[in-house]
């Protein structure tokens, strides 16, 4: 099949932009003052989470009049997603972070760019010039006052533009986030909101008391600090002080299609005994890519003792019993997890691997769901494992439509981590979004490894 991964692109290391404005966007109308609870889950995402959404130049909607139109509607948003205007807060006395619904605002800029989208090259390609998409702070505000929510439209030479847009993750999670962004198009249209959001975090309040069933060993302890202490944001993984190399690999949906085919060969559990495998895409591609991975690292001896820990997130809302309304606009996500030691997943056929992956997601039952959340109420609790596939395939956020158009491509801002593996849709997306891209992040001999690995397991 040959290789899959995409050479280092020529790139555009700066953007050249300028900021115009800046400027603090209010609710339309008056809103109610309260204190917005944020359940166990959304109590550990206390990081931001920035998006670029590229437009082609539309000559009926030139780029000021959407920056206009953006600014209204974020106004008029504003009022259904008010808690997008408060500030984060930590209760002393519960020791629980909580949103200040209290009407200070998000952040609004409008900046230009001296270079044209074409200059940029692949959009596909993570840039670290994208970070001038979104500078999503406020340098005459505190740091524990800053907005929970930013808005930057920055045009190109050429009359295309950007959005880019940063939210701390307690606001939102993938799927509600895409409707946002499906009700602020709507907005921007004169329209009436697309998705009514429900904000009623209170539905994954924990039990009382709490009752917690399972090991939970995707789980690790962690304290959030005392008030005033900066540290009290978390992140996922910690950062590790080294050298690594990236790559983009690539999977056209025939390369996905065969290995479902590998796939449907069988399987079996741990006691040897049929189950159901789920063969989807995400399945599929997860396994394979967790396999290189952990062998990738493999240098015989004890490594192969070594256990591997997969992370990856599955959204609640239809698991949990009553569901969570659909339109949930909180964090309707968990995350779950497969092990196995790099000895077994180096003996292991390739529909074991997948049902492992699939075993994750069937895990997660309205009583295990409960028990995470309950687990958080216990003691505060954060993912933990040597692997965490972030996946930004099938979210179709450049599938919103604007008064202006579907963007160009939509993508998140990353940063290279070794133990983090994005899955991004293709810029060629269809509606049922089949190719993926995928960034890894290794030491240069585990990537040597990982790539040869990868292009093998294909054939």
């Amino acid at each position: 099949m040959g290789t899959r991964f995409q050479e280092l692109p020529s790139l555009t290391q700066d953007l050249k932009v300028t900021l115009q404005c800046s400027s603090t966007v209010f609710p339309l109308e008056e809103t109610e003052s309260r204190s917005l609870f944020l359940s166990n889950i959304d109590q550990v995402l206390n990081f931001n989470v920035e998006t670029i959404h590229f437009f082609p130049a539309n000559p009926d909607f030139p780029p000021e009049v959407v920056a206009e139109k953006i600014k209204a509607a974020f106004q008029k948003a504003l009022i259904p997603y008010d808690f997008l205007a408060g500030r984060l807060r930590l209760d002393p006395h519960k020791g629980r972070l909580v949103i200040d619904c209290n009407a200070a605002g998000a952040g609004f800029k409008v900046a230009r760019s001296e270079v044209s989208l074409a200059d940029i090259g692949d959009l596909v390609y993570p840039n670290p010039a994208f970070e001038q998409l979104i500078m999503g702070s406020s340098d005459n505000l505190e740091p524990h006052n800053q907005p929970l929510c930013f808005l930057q439209v920055t045009s190109f030479k050429c009359g295309g533009l950007a959005l880019g847009i940063s939210t701390n993750h307690v606001t939102f999670d993938g799927i509600s986030f895409k409707h946002f962004l499906e009700n602020l198009a709507s907005l921007a249209a004169d329209k009436a909101l697309a998705i009514t959001p429900c904000n009623n975090r209170q539905l994954l309040t924990a039990r009382s008391p709490p009752r917690v069933m399972f090991p939970h060993p995707e789980l690790v302890k962690f304290e959030i600090p005392p008030q005033g202490e900066e540290s009290y944001a978390t992140t996922l993984f910690e950062a590790i002080a080294e050298d690594l190399e990236f790559k983009v690999f690539r999977l056209r949906p025939d390369d996905i299609s065969g290995l479902k085919e590998k796939a449907k060969l069988g399987g079996s559990n741990n006691n040897g005994t049929s189950t159901r495998i789920s063969i989807s895409s995400f399945n599929v591609v997860t396994a394979h890519v967790w396999r290189c991975r952990a062998l990738a690292g493999d240098i015989g001896g004890d490594q192969e003792k070594k256990t591997s820990t997969l992370l990856y997130a599955v959204d609640i809302r239809s698991r949990l019993s009553p569901p969570l309304p659909p339109s949930y606009a909180g964090n309707g996500v968990v995350v779950t997890y497969a092990r196995a030691t790099v000895g077994e997943l180096k003996g292991a056929s390739f529909p074991s691997i997948v049902e492992m992956v699939s075993e994750g997601a069937a895990r997660m039952t309205d009583e295990y769901i409960r028990s995470i959340i309950d687990c958080g109420e216990v003691s505060k609790r954060f993912p933990h494992g040597d692997l965490l596939i972030s996946s930004w395939w099938k979210l179709g956020f450049s599938r919103v439509e604007y008064p202006w158009g579907r963007p160009k491509y939509s993508c998140p801002v990353v940063r290279h981590r070794k133990n983090i593996i994005v899955f991004f849709p293709d810029i060629e997306e269809t509606d049922s979004g089949d190719g993926v891209n995928i960034l890894v992040a290794l030491p240069f001999k585990e990537m040597e490894k990982f790539q040869a690995l990868f292009n093998n397991f294909l054939a």
